[in-house]
């Protein structure tokens, strides 16, 4: 009798440490084929909406009104994402404008590399023109990436980069900004008919190819949009009116790759 509890004692000293081994290496199995790619990775970031909850939303990706013509890949829903930081200073942002008679209306937030990639193989089939009169009547389709129009890679897909424009809540309609979303060339830039700086009109138009200009009105209206973002966190670039990033972006060097869709999270 004491052989066997002296044989047992031994084994469960023996076996014991075994099978916590091949317990944990079967946990560690499991966590490694669960990971998730840091680019895949949507747990930082919300739909848009949720943050702010006045925003509208007309995702021109999603849908064929835009220089492509067609619905950009990884656009999967009509929605807006952003990383949580870029969420909150948009959501401060909205309820600036809001008591100006305005909310903000979303062209594009996040966007994935993979739309990113359908821009680049768009730009070098320079025969597809479907959409030229409406962005870039002024350019010749071929120049569009050279002259950095279109890049391989984009802010956006970092996560925190927001297009947008204001809708004035008393006309119901977009605020006139004097131009369209992602028209390219010199008139979608700040600094067009205007310095932004000092949000002075000058009526330069000299930039643009065919003469074209816009109004102190709509420069101002420009500057409202303007002003308001930087107010609140982020900074403009010097070619479109509309577009803004987080200066303090969390995720400056990751290009995500998760597709535009809700989150559940």
């Amino acid at each position: 009798m004491r052989h066997t509890r002296f044989f047992g004692a031994l084994l469960i000293v023996i076996i014991l440490p075994i099978l916590c081994v091949c317990l944990m290496k079967c946990c560690t199995c499991k966590v490694r084929t669960l990971s998730v790619s840091p680019t895949e990775d949507t747990s930082q970031f919300v739909t848009l909406t949720d943050a702010v909850p006045d925003a509208i939303l007309e995702i021109r990706y999603f849908s064929t009104y835009n220089f492509v013509g067609q619905r950009i890949d990884g656009y999967l829903e009509p929605t807006a994402l952003l990383t949580r930081e870029a969420a909150d200073s948009l959501r401060a942002v909205s309820e600036e404008v809001k008591k100006q008679g305005y909310r903000l209306k979303i062209y594009d937030a996040y966007r994935p590399q993979k739309g990113v990639d359908h821009f680049v193989r768009w730009s070098k089939d320079v025969p597809d023109t479907l959409m030229k009169p409406y962005f870039y009547p002024d350019l010749d389709k071929s120049v569009l990436f050279a002259q950095e129009y279109i890049m391989e890679r984009s802010g956006h897909t970092r996560g925190s980069t927001v297009d947008l424009t204001l809708f004035d809540m008393a006309t119901e309609k977009e605020l006139d900004m004097g131009g369209t979303f992602d028209w390219f060339g010199p008139e979608s830039h700040p600094d067009f008919c205007g310095n932004p700086e000092t949000g002075e009109y000058t009526g330069d138009n000299q930039k643009s190819p065919t003469g074209r200009s816009i109004t102190p009105e709509q420069f101002q209206h420009r500057m409202i949009l303007r002003q308001a973002m930087l107010r609140h966190g982020f900074r403009a670039i010097d070619s479109e009116w509309w577009h803004f990033t987080l200066k303090n972006e969390p995720f400056p060097d990751t290009y995500f790759t998760f597709p535009v869709r809700r989150l559940k999270n």
